[in-house]
């Protein structure tokens, strides 16, 4: 936790605007700075106690927050504040989900009607809302060296990603490109990943 209040809300409120410059150069509607604005605003008004807790709700969703590691006062103040990590924990799984859900939403609204892309987007975001916290959390509770154990030699994942890599690169190069410049740039890929 941070030492001084200050700096926990100059941190906040620096997060804040970094967000405004990166919505504004991002050219995304400004209703969306509404987000940064709220930021900068909770930094100068809540409590750091309260941040501190919605943040740690956000490092639990992701698996990597550790109750253990905590001081008893940051312990009680977690103890008192839980609906704060409550809330950092359930906006931190809408986020996660919203960011499959929405351009799932977006890609079904140029196939079909709008009603039934938002209803295909409303479907795939509650099982990713509640199952994609829990299975972060199970990947981060795996070993690396089970990992590669069940993956193969580093030499074998390493092969494996490039393979995807240029697979990927691809199918990427091949929508923006002339076929034929596309097969070079593919052939080049391989070439260097093999």
């Amino acid at each position: 936790m941070f030492e001084s209040v200050l700096q926990t809300r100059a941190v906040i409120c620096g997060a804040g605007l970094l967000l405004a410059i990166i919505f504004f150069f991002a050219h995304l509607p400004l209703l969306l700075l509404i987000i940064p604005v709220a930021v900068l605003f909770l930094g100068i008004v809540a409590d750091p106690e309260e941040t501190h807790a919605v943040w740690y709700g956000m490092l639990n969703i992701l698996g990597i927050f550790d109750l253990g590691a905590l001081t008893d006062e940051e312990r009680a103040t977690c103890a008192l504040k839980r609906h704060y990590f409550w809330f950092g924990e359930v906006g931190l799984a809408a986020v996660l989900a919203g960011s499959f859900a929405v351009p799932v939403g977006i890609l079904l609204a140029g196939k079909a009607e709008i009603t039934l892309a938002f209803i295909g987007a409303a479907v795939l975001f509650l099982p990713l809302f509640i199952f994609l916290p829990k299975f972060i959390r199970f990947a981060m509770n795996t070993g690396t060296d089970t990992v590669i154990t069940m993956l193969g030699k580093n030499e074998q994942v390493k092969n494996v990603f490039w393979s995807a890599f240029a697979g990927l690169a691809g199918i990427i190069i091949a929508q923006g490109v002339d076929p034929l410049t596309a097969l070079r740039i593919v052939e080049i890929i391989t070439r260097t990943c093999v």
